[in-house]
């Protein structure tokens, strides 16, 4: 188990009450980031740390990073940077330990700060649940039901002594201006308003576990994973209660993101007005880099640097051999007779008779104004409307391949052969064509 340590009267308290505990036989490894943020002072507490791990005799990992510079790069709060620095080091430390689990030290004050902090972000039910006892992600907090003066009673009778983080005195941050004013206000009209709000986190927090038991048995009938994204069925999903569809889509998002970091209620209301929306085809960008994709009955939950591009290319068709398309996709030519059953021929591949359709053909993207007369029919249509007609998804249209003969559209590949492409009675030897 790894066990955050900052040198703080939680983290020490945490601590020390898992080396007592011989009976569990943990191993627990230390982790200590250096914020970088105060200097001498942050230099102080990783050898504190470092040297309170030693007379634990625990291995103690230490890293230091500018979260400042962070948060310039990342465009992110202080606050924020060094909560996303200090998980991802927990979990590197973890992962490089094959640890089952992270010991974090926040206790029953923090878990009151915490519902006032999400409140005022606008969180919804889920949110204000606050911090969970354990997490999916292995993160527990063994010190959840303690309180702040409980802790500060252990340490005294222990003899243990700790660090102070000087910054946790500046109300420049959010956190620390509930902590040092908000708080202490509200409990002019209540004394036990600390309590009064853990007791509503836990209530929510109960409440949460009911609905998301409900979501877990939900879930896997609307949804499905297509090449690694996260696919909701839209008119399955519209027939839900509003509450359900909005933790359908977290539970969507979090699959896919691996976490829920800045999506908040509003970004669950435009997803569900994406979903509801008269237009079959859509896009809603959320924070993080990504997006969720309407397409006829489908949302799609993808990063959006995996959105399919409307790239134009085009390639030309010597004759039989094997061509490597720009999206990774193969086709292959060859010479072959007739197939004896024509009904048994799979839509990725068609046949030409190269006599008449001689080489060299054209292979392209679909561009406005694409016309073909499709197999079967006496007239042309246009291939945006055949393909709207097949509600085949907007990220598909541009992708689907059109192979030309001269000037003429003989296969959207994969879907329709023309009616001028039909091979006729007799004919000997075709060009078979199969793309993959």
């Amino acid at each position: 188990m790894v066990v955050a340590v900052s040198g703080g009267a939680d983290s020490v308290a945490l601590l020390d009450i898992l080396s007592s505990m011989p009976d569990l036989r943990l191993d627990l490894v230390v982790a200590h980031l250096d914020h970088g943020l105060r200097g001498t002072e942050s230099d102080g507490d990783a050898a504190f740390v470092e040297q309170l791990a030693a007379s634990y005799h625990l291995p103690c990992k230490i890293k230091r990073l500018d979260v400042k510079e962070i948060s310039k790069l990342r465009k992110l709060s202080l606050e924020e940077a060094g909560r996303n620095a200090r998980y991802e080091w927990f979990d590197e430390v973890a992962k490089d330990c094959s640890a089952r689990a992270i010991a974090l030290g926040h206790h029953a004050d923090d878990q009151a700060e915490t519902f006032l902090l999400r409140l005022f972000r606008g969180s919804g039910a889920t949110g204000l649940a606050s911090m969970r006892l354990q997490t999916f992600a292995g993160y527990v907090r063994p010190l959840l039901p303690l309180t702040r003066a409980e802790i500060q009673d252990y340490l005294e009778r222990r003899g243990l002594s700790c660090r102070h983080d000087s910054s946790n005195d500046e109300t420049v941050f959010l956190r620390n201006r509930i902590r040092h004013e908000c708080l202490p206000y509200l409990r002019t009209f209540n004394p036990a308003m600390s309590e009064r709000l853990i007791n509503t986190a836990e209530a929510l927090a109960a409440d949460e576990a009911v609905l998301e038991k409900l979501v877990d048995g939900l879930f896997p009938r609307l949804s499905r994973t297509d090449s690694n994204e996260i696919v909701l069925n839209v008119p399955a999903v519209r027939s839900e209660l509003p509450g359900l569809r909005y933790r359908l889509y977290r539970r969507a998002l979090q699959l896919s993101r691996r976490d829920l970091a800045h999506i908040a209620t509003t970004h669950l209301r435009q997803i569900d007005r994406l979903a509801h929306s008269a237009r079959t085809q859509g896009e809603q960008s959320l924070p993080g880099g990504f997006s969720v994709l309407r397409s006829y009955d489908e949302l799609r939950f993808l990063p959006t640097e995996k959105k399919q591009g409307r790239e134009a290319w085009e390639i030309r068709i010597d004759g039989p051999g094997r061509y490597l398309l720009p999206d990774g996709r193969e086709i292959s030519i060859c010479l072959t007779a007739p197939p004896e059953n024509w009904e048994s021929v799979p839509p990725f591949r068609a046949y030409f008779d190269p006599a008449a359709f001689p080489f060299p053909w054209t292979l392209r993207t679909f561009r406005p104004g694409d016309r073909f007369r499709p197999f079967g029919m006496t007239g042309t249509r246009k291939v945006k409307d055949f393909l709207i007609d097949r509600k085949i998804p907007l990220s598909v249209r541009y992708r689907t391949p059109l192979l030309f003969a001269a000037e003429e559209l003989i296969w959207l590949c994969g879907l329709r052969v023309s009616e001028s492409g039909r091979v006729q009675p007799g004919t000997r030897e075709v060009a078979e064509v199969a793309i993959t």
